[in-house]
Formats: structure tokens, sequence, C-alpha cells
């Protein structure tokens, strides 16, 4: 008759504690590597805007303003679409954002500020795919069809509703003006960085734009 298999549990020999320990040297020297590593990942990041902030040779000049230090977008940032459908304020990195604030309504300064988002963006060439349009509405309102209608020619914005004053908490206007008054910029690591001049010149705004993608060639690569 075939026995049935049993297991049987023996004695397990007795961990060296004394060897186990890690030497603290070598812990030093790992945690030395894993921070060289780190260094190497973000000095190409960290040279670009170094050039582009600080390096300024004789007669260069920035026509926005550049914030500093820059703002991080804030994780909790209540973003939902015109559906109502929450979206993860964090799903917003990964690209260049040009940014309009305003209520639905969208008056003649807002009208202006989409008009010269679309322009600009499509003067930029190959460079455009690097770039998002977003378009914050602050208030429950519904946008007019016949704008709608407009702003979707050719790459249409993307249109997502925020409070107006969980917005003021990450976006800040010049003194005297208005949020709406500007056009924001946003880094691919979600930095606001930048604020056009309320009714900007769009010759030297994209001058702008574009010592921004040379700078931040080569780390940002177009898509998401």
């Amino acid at each position: 008759m075939t026995e049935p298999v049993s297991f049987a549990v023996h004695s397990l020999p007795e961990p060296n504690l004394a060897e186990a320990q890690v030497d603290p040297r070598r812990k030093t020297h790992g945690r030395l590597k894993m921070l060289l590593v780190l260094a190497m990942c973000v000095s190409p990041v960290v040279a670009s805007y170094v050039t582009y902030f600080f390096i300024k040779p004789q007669g260069r000049t920035n026509y926005s303003d550049l914030i500093s230090p820059s703002r991080d977008l804030p994780a909790d940032l209540p973003l939902t679409k015109l559906s109502g459908e929450a979206v993860p304020a964090l799903s917003l990195r990964g690209q260049w954002l040009m940014v309009v604030v305003s209520d639905a309504a969208c008056d003649t300064t807002c009208e202006k500020s989409l008009y010269l988002q679309r322009q600009l963006r499509e003067t930029l060439g190959r460079e455009k795919e690097r770039i998002d349009k977003i378009w914050f509405i602050t208030d429950n309102g519904a946008p007019r069809a016949e704008l709608l209608q407009a702003i979707n020619v050719g790459t249409p914005p993307t249109l997502l509703r925020v409070p107006r004053d969980a917005l003021a908490k990450w976006f800040a206007p010049a003194t005297g003006q208005a949020l709406d008054a500007h056009i924001y910029w946003v880094d691919p690591m979600g930095q606001w960085m930048m604020r056009t001049p309320p009714n900007p010149d769009p010759a030297k705004l994209k001058r702008d734009i574009e010592k921004l993608l040379r700078a931040s060639a080569s780390w940002d690569l177009p898509g998401r």
C-alpha cells in the first residue's frame, strides 16, 4: 500500500547576524551612486533652465514675465470636463501648456487670447506638437456654440472647468491685472513658469516661446 506523502520540518541554521549587518561604508557608497544617477537624469532639465533664466548675455531681454520661483501644478486642483467628469490634475504633465483663463461667456479679451493661442501654435511648425492648448473655464456656464465652432478649427483646445479661487492658488496675474488678462505657460513638469503681458505682441511672444522650446529640446519630446 502506498504510503501518504508527509512533510518533515527540519531545523534551519542560525543566521550569522554579524555577517548580515550591512557595512556602513557600502551603504554610504550605495547612496552616493543613487544620488549620482539621479543627478545625471535631471541635469539636462536644470541646465536648460539655468541657461534660460540666469545666463543672460548683453542685450538679451525677455518679453514675457518669468515666474521665479516657478509654481508646481497642485495635485488636488479640481478639474472637470464640461460633461462633469473629473480630470486628474497631474494628467496635464508631459507637454508644454498654453493656458487661457476666463468664464464661459468669454469676453473680447478671452476671444483674442483664444485666437492668439491657436495662431501661435500653428506658426511653430513641427514644434507645435510639444504644446497643448488649454482653456480653463472658471464658472458653470456653457460656452457659446459659435465660439466652440471657431476654436475647434484645426487642433481644438482642451476645455476644463476649475473654480477661480482654486486656480488662483496656482496662477497669479500681474499687479493691477485680472487673472483673465494673461496667457499662462506651464512646462512639461507641471511648473507654471511664464506669464504673457496683457494684449501681448504676437511676434515678441513667439520669440519667447521659441527660446523656451530650444532651451528644453534636450529633454522634452513631442507627445505625452
